[in-house]
């Protein structure tokens, strides 16, 4: 009897393990659930009815084969109960992933049953929700875009018209020609340095560098700007802090908060730059004796062709400086954000890594 039972045993486990494989090879998950169900009571039954027919000689193989077919036909019921919801949430997922790849973006699929695929609802959603915002972005930056380069566009032509017509002469309108032909190179230099950051080509080749330098550089940049404006730029930095940065790129992030700060300064205001170093970043802050900003801008001043009132008022830039420095920043593995100073105006802070 016991060798009987060691060899049911074994050949029980041998048949459930082949069994599983072999549903595993079912194209679909209710035929995978309706075969465990089976299986789960088959097996079973079928080691009993063999027992039987070996100890009994089948002397009750009626009752067993009904009690076989009860149990059998009771499984392939639960089995198909216990499948149904989650087919039916799967092939919602499934036509939800269909209208997103027919271009629905506003396609969400239902978050319900078992928390697996609850789960992978919620995970689908939440790409849904990142392609439509990433969508709107292209939408909004192609707009802002065509904007921001018709302007230029369409005041060279007034003065070539103007030119050819006899209404001027040359020398009269080569000074603003000169100048939107800039305004143009750097709208298109933006616009390149934005593509390369979002399509994730933008390398920098990170070195050691002291901070001093950098900052020297960019407050000397500013200064002429500063003066006619009767605004004081200072610099607290003290020598020997360093950090693993790309300086050139750096620099281009400092002059840009210096040359916005100096811009939205009052005369007689102040900008600073105040560096101080921790263990693992180097902290560069870049504050104003301004009006401050309020929440939606501190949050939103990063965005590109984002601007505030102010600037839309004055047209100054495309609104893509601090895009780009969001962009160059967190390429080296920092941080930057905007926030109002309590003592009022307004400070902006950017992280660098130091020195490994």
């Amino acid at each position: 009897m016991i060798e009987l039972a060691v060899f049911v045993s074994l050949a029980t486990f041998a048949v459930g393990i082949a069994v599983a494989f072999a549903l595993r090879q079912l194209p679909t998950v209710r035929l995978q659930l309706a075969g465990l169900g089976l299986l789960a009571v088959v097996l079973p039954l079928a080691v009993v009815l063999l027992s039987g027919w070996v100890m009994f000689h089948m002397g009750d193989d009626v009752k067993i084969l009904a009690v076989a077919a009860a149990a059998t036909s009771t499984a392939i019921v639960v089995a198909w109960l216990v499948s149904r919801p989650i087919v039916r949430e799967i092939e919602g997922l499934r036509d939800a992933s269909r209208a997103l790849a027919a271009g629905d973006l506003r396609t969400r699929a239902p978050e319900a049953g078992p928390a697996e695929l609850a789960e992978l609802a919620h995970s689908f959603n939440e790409m849904a929700a990142n392609l439509s915002r990433l969508f709107d972005a292209r939408r909004e930056l192609v707009a802002w875009a065509s904007h921001d380069l018709r302007t230029p566009i369409a005041s060279l032509q007034a003065m070539l018209e103007a030119v050819e017509d006899g209404l001027a002469q040359p020398s009269e309108y080569l000074p603003a020609m000169a100048e939107q032909t800039r305004t143009l190179a750097r709208l298109v230099e933006d616009l390149f340095e934005l593509a390369r950051i979002d399509a994730g080509a933008l390398t920098l080749e990170l070195r050691e560098a002291e901070i001093a330098r950098v900052i020297q550089g960019c407050v000397r940049g500013v200064e002429a700007e500063a003066r006619q404006r009767n605004v004081a730029v200072q610099a607290f930095v003290a020598d020997g802090i360093r950090a693993r940065c790309a300086p050139e790129q750096v620099e281009r992030v400092l002059y840009n908060l210096l040359a916005n700060a100096v811009r939205h300064t009052p005369q007689d205001g102040t900008v600073a730059v105040r560096v101080r170093s921790e263990p693992e970043e180097v902290h560069v802050v870049v504050e104003d004796t301004g009006d401050g900003i309020e929440p939606e801008t501190a949050s939103r001043m990063f965005e590109r062709f984002w601007r505030g009132d102010e600037a839309r008022q004055s047209g100054n830039g495309a609104g893509l400086g601090l895009a780009i420095a969001r962009g160059l920043i967190e390429a080296h593995g920092g941080r930057i954000w905007a926030e109002s100073r309590p003592e009022g105006g307004t400070r902006v802070s950017f992280t660098l890594p130091t020195p490994a």
